[in-house]
């Protein structure tokens, strides 16, 4: 009886744990007004919590926070901006210069005289942070008279909206985004800094309308990338993401000369991609001129009556065109394609040798998968 009574609270504590979600903060409750925007940012990695794993939701977040967080929320972290805009108070080095430089590129900020400083650690207000979340969005035109309307119908503070705020506010409310705390639903406060909270709040409503109406400049970036090139017939597609299994079969061709008889085992080998690696709907997997590298892993030299020559590569990295180097684990064995009367020959009288030139194709054959974003060809860890 008492085991029955204990399988008992064990299935009831089991069916608990799976129907309360466990959140990240312990000082972000599960009924925070914010609680699943946070969440779902936390596990984007959009958001970050502090060094002693508190999330601290009535804080402020910087302008630089702001931008890198928006970029990331968008999925543009890994874009290439080639001409960036000089502010006096940041510089390369600057740890949020690429976000706050994508930021302006895809008009989520709008491009001060040259020469004007960021104010990268002044706090991010509502009504920045909201004009952001809008200026990512194809939306309808609408003039500051009917903004005003809109705005008014609902707020009881329009009347001190900056002028320059209108028109965004106007937007975001009737796009059901103009994101206010539930103790102040009434009043747009433009000028107030955005806590924490509400800045997850306005990303995750700007990355689910960008899924359906992004601007145009983002709508170009998160478009699936085609072309032509070598058709990895396994490779299949979920979303904007590429996935090419472990198994399949790609070209490589070395930079220099390899050969049974003259390389040793270990020696370092560098190849490229000759052609793009697509899908069957020519979705671009890898570019044409990837750098691969990896090492000679078994050389045996071919001798008469003795063996055939041996002479296999082990790949570990890939460089993509946007320069990032991860891991693409993958092994080629080189072969001589064989007559049935060479085969012959060789099964019987051996001392074939292998020689791998720069103008020969080899197919790599991939030892575990590898993810592609199709929008922009990185490739995920």
């Amino acid at each position: 009886m008492i085991r029955k009574i204990f399988k008992g609270l064990l299935s009831v504590l089991t069916v608990i744990s799976f129907a309360v979600p466990v959140f990240a903060y312990p000082d972000v409750s599960p009924n925070h007004w914010a609680a699943k925007e946070i969440e779902i940012l936390t596990e984007k990695g959009v958001i970050v919590g502090y060094p002693d794993g508190t999330f601290q939701p009535d804080e402020n977040v910087t302008r630089a926070e702001f931008a890198s967080m928006a970029i990331k929320a968008l999925g543009q972290e890994h874009t290439t901006v080639a001409q960036p805009v000089y502010f006096t108070d940041i510089d390369p080095s600057f740890w949020a210069y690429d976000a706050i430089q994508k930021a302006l590129f895809f008009d989520l900020i709008s491009c001060p005289p040259e020469g004007q400083p960021f104010r990268p650690d002044d706090s991010v207000s509502r009504s920045e942070s909201i004009s952001v979340a809008v200026n990512a969005l194809t939306t309808e035109q609408i003039s500051s008279s009917k903004a005003r309307e809109v705005l008014k119908a609902r707020y009881m503070d329009t009347d001190v909206v900056p002028e320059w705020f209108i028109v965004p506010a106007g937007k975001a409310a009737i796009l059901d985004m103009l994101v206010t705390m539930p103790s102040a639903s009434k009043l747009i406060e433009a000028d107030r800094a955005a806590t924490r909270a509400e800045v997850a709040a306005i990303l995750y409503e700007m990355m689910e309308q960008a899924k359906l109406n992004p601007n145009a400049k983002l709508a170009e970036a998160m478009r699936k990338k085609t072309g032509d090139g070598y058709v990895v017939d396994s490779a299949y597609v979920q979303g904007s993401i590429g996935t090419i299994p472990a198994g399949a079969i790609v070209p490589i061709k070395l930079t220099k000369y390899a050969s049974s008889q003259t390389s040793t085992a270990g020696e370092i080998y560098t190849a490229v991609a000759p052609q793009n690696y697509v899908t069957k709907d020519k979705y671009i997997l890898v570019r044409q001129g990837a750098a691969l590298k990896g090492q000679l892993l078994d050389v045996r030299k071919g001798k008469w009556f003795v063996r055939n020559g041996v002479l296999v590569l082990d790949n570990s990295i890939i460089t993509t065109v946007n320069d990032q180097t991860i891991g693409f684990n993958g092994m080629s064995e080189i072969k001589k394609d064989r007559n049935w009367f060479m085969k012959i020959v060789r099964a019987t009288l051996k001392g074939e040798k292998l020689e791998a030139n720069p103008d020969n194709t080899l197919y790599l054959k991939l030892l575990k998968p590898i993810k592609v974003d199709l929008t922009n060809g990185w490739i995920l860890e």
